[in-house]
């Protein structure tokens, strides 16, 4: 068939619904046609005819649609491309036929194409195709001014679409708008990105990224649950069950495919918007996508399984195939949110209207509820280990921290719904993991009352804790330790201080060494005896205190175990290196070195004796030499103001210090007297003269 005989039937069946398999001709068709019609009239004539065909657009997934619209294009530039550079090349008489517009006028007949007879959305589809078919991949296929003629149609076409999209009857704008932006962002110069219009993008991506056109709000977690069944004790869900065919339809949504590219384009958008109005409004709806994300998962059978027991409860090929695609998808999400906060955090740190008194800590609540509804994701296996993560986090808390009312507010809000008692359920036990890890930021500028109420009585709960831990457990175990040592260490707080600091002391000797490690404990006790010592006030009121509590580890080390312990998992340098073998006798005695900066003056030298003298104490030669290290550090290194120094410095010279911390009480090997250039006795021949 020729050319021209082809166009005219595809022209024809435009006007009429076929089903999937003649439609699917029809693109095909499409292609072939514009990649080699020769008279650009006939290429502005398709693009026009294609634009308003009922064969395409009154079909149900106009998603579809217009991902195939950019598709065609894409293709066809690519073809067109490829036969003006062999036209280029060829020698020869000049090739006559099909294929020999050139780029720049194969681009100029789509755009004449692009009219009023179609929507602004459909143009943007277009001009997508074909700026990422000729331009894309670092291709320089048009000439400076017809890509500069591209590139502000696409800025124009966008705007307008976005403008459209704000009408709630154009209810399909949205989604073919974004989509296609999305794929033409990178290519657009800078000034064409801030020519776009970001108070209308802002909306029109939230709403496509998390609508119906993209997650769906979240609703495929619930519906997983109907698909999950008991198999010989464990959780089988099935590669060909309902719930997971949907799970990878909706994964292959042109939205969910490139959802990073989505919200990088919506991060652009809320870091350039003019009116904060749409930022906020941004961030309320995340705050509802992933309330009801948070909710989805609640409702799913899935969701009573913590990490350890994965290997236990799910059956192999759930393991192996449906839960990691299913996590799979939830991490891309997470992400998706933290870069969206990210762009909105640092947005706060710099608009004006943002960072006022009265909105800072409303935008610092939300986005920390937002990370608090995606924390079953961003705790699953450190997925929450980056830094885009972690500046989000620490800068919505520090814009929190200053506002007492806005901090009992959030803690009140999001508390554990019974924090005399530990949840069954591993979800409420992840979002009081949550809440622990926030609370230890924030007790500095709350009332004594707050903190006492709000923090130390959900982590006395985890304190007292005696079963085997679990990996999650544990995580909220030492997150209890920080959050109550940080309402310790409060000046305010010395009150609760004085009533805590004893529990507190005898719970860190019984967890030790079976759910804390030597150097949790060593930095839990020394942080206890800073609180307890000057300047802190509870110092002048409790003078005996700090002493007392040094004098109970000192007489454990006596009485301790002389075992190495097994090394755990913190117990390693930044560098890889594990640290030297410590036994729970040996953690004890650096314990009692790591306190001696912040001893009272009147009682600092007796107890550098002491120190020197539990040292000598340690039985194995290794752990010993270890602590001897450790005892020379802190004289020397700085960790001592100038007044200890100073009587540091006497005690080690004068008064017997190095001969007690080097010999202890065996003291120092006896020395030989000889004459200089004497001949030893060795046991040789020289014994017999």
């Amino acid at each position: 068939m020729s050319i021209d005989r082809l166009l005219t039937t595809v022209l024809r069946l435009y006007q009429d619904l076929h089903d999937d398999v003649q439609t699917n001709q029809i693109y095909s068709t499409t292609t072939t046609l514009l990649a080699n019609l020769h008279n650009p009239l006939n290429v502005t004539l398709l693009t026009s005819q294609l634009l308003t065909a009922p064969a395409i657009w009154s079909r149900p997934d106009v998603m579809r649609a217009s991902y195939r619209i950019i598709s065609i294009y894409n293709t066809a530039a690519a073809h067109v491309r490829k036969n003006h550079l062999e036209k280029a090349i060829h020698i020869g008489p000049p090739r006559t036929g099909p294929g020999n517009l050139s780029s720049d006028a194969w681009a100029a007949a789509v755009l004449k194409g692009v009219d009023d007879q179609s929507n602004r959305w459909q143009h943007l589809l277009v001009l997508t195709g074909v700026l990422i078919g000729l331009e894309g991949n670092g291709q320089q296929s048009l000439s400076r001014g017809m890509r500069h003629t591209l590139e502000q149609a696409v800025t124009t076409a966008a705007n307008l679409a976005l403008q459209e999209a704000k009408d709630p009857g154009f209810t399909t704008s949205a989604g073919p708008a974004v989509m296609a932006l999305n794929y033409a962002f990178p290519l657009l110069p800078e000034p064409g990105r801030r020519a776009l219009d970001c108070d209308a993008l802002i909306p029109a991506a939230t709403r496509s990224m998390l609508g119906t056109d993209g997650l769906h709000d979240g609703l495929f977690l619930g519906a997983i649950d109907l698909d999950v069944q008991q198999a010989h004790e464990r959780f089988q869900w099935l590669e060909t069950s309902p719930s997971f065919r949907h799970l990878r339809q909706l994964e292959q949504k042109p939205l969910v495919s490139s959802l990073g590219a989505v919200s990088r384009l919506l991060a652009f958008a809320i870091e350039h918007a003019r009116d904060p109005r749409v930022v906020l409004q941004a961030q309320d709806d995340f705050v509802l996508f992933t309330e009801k994300l948070l909710q989805q998962w609640f409702s799913n059978k899935l969701s009573e399984l913590e990490l350890s027991e994965e290997a236990v409860f799910l059956t192999p090929e759930t393991l192996q195939t449906t839960w990691p695609a299913l996590w799979q998808l939830l991490k891309k999400i997470m992400y998706s949110a933290v870069a969206v906060l990210h762009a909105v955090a640092a947005r706060s740190l710099l608009d004006p209207h943002l960072r006022t008194d009265a909105m800072t800590p409303i935008v610092a609540i939300k986005s920390l509820k937002i990370l608090r509804n995606i924390y079953f994701i961003s705790s699953w296996n450190g997925s929450n280990a980056f830094q885009v993560y972690t500046f989000t986090y620490l800068t919505s808390i520090d814009n929190l921290a200053r506002y007492p009312d806005a901090c009992v507010s959030f803690l009140q809000d999001t508390r554990p719904a019974n924090p005399g008692s530990i949840s069954a359920h591993p979800l409420h036990r992840t979002l009081s993991l949550f809440y622990l890890n926030v609370a230890e930021h924030l007790p500095l500028n709350l009332p004594a009352d707050a903190c006492e109420s709000l923090i130390v009585q959900p982590a006395t709960t985890y304190l007292t804790h005696s079963s085997p831990l679990s990996p999650r457990m544990m995580e909220l175990f030492e997150a209890a330790h920080s959050a109550m040592l940080s309402v310790l260490s409060c000046p305010q707080n010395a009150p609760i201080t004085t009533q805590l600091a004893p529990f507190y002391a005898d719970t860190l000797f019984s967890s030790f060494p079976v759910h804390i490690s030597p150097r949790q404990f060593r930095v839990a006790f020394k942080t206890m005896m800073q609180i307890l010592s000057p300047p802190y006030p509870i110092s002048a009121s409790q003078p005996q205190l700090a002493e007392t509590l040094l004098e109970m580890v000192r007489f454990r080390s006596g009485m301790a175990n002389r075992a190495p312990l097994p090394q755990s998992v913190d117990a390693h340098s930044q560098s890889g290196t594990p640290e030297p073998p410590m036994s729970e006798q040996s953690t004890l005695v650096l314990t009692l070195i790591d306190s001696l900066p912040f001893l009272h003056l009147d009682i600092f030298e007796d107890w550098l004796t002491l120190a020197a003298l539990a040292v000598d104490g340690v039985d194995d030669v290794t752990m010993r030499e270890t602590a001897k290290r450790r005892f020379w550090d802190v004289l020397v290194t700085g960790e001592m103001d100038v007044e200890r120094a100073a009587i540091g410095v006497a005690w080690w010279g004068t008064k017997g210090g190095r001969e007690a911390v080097l010999y202890g009480a065996r003291g120092p090997a006896p020395e030989t007297f000889m004459m200089s250039g004497a001949i030893v006795d060795n046991g040789g021949e020289m014994s017999k003269l």
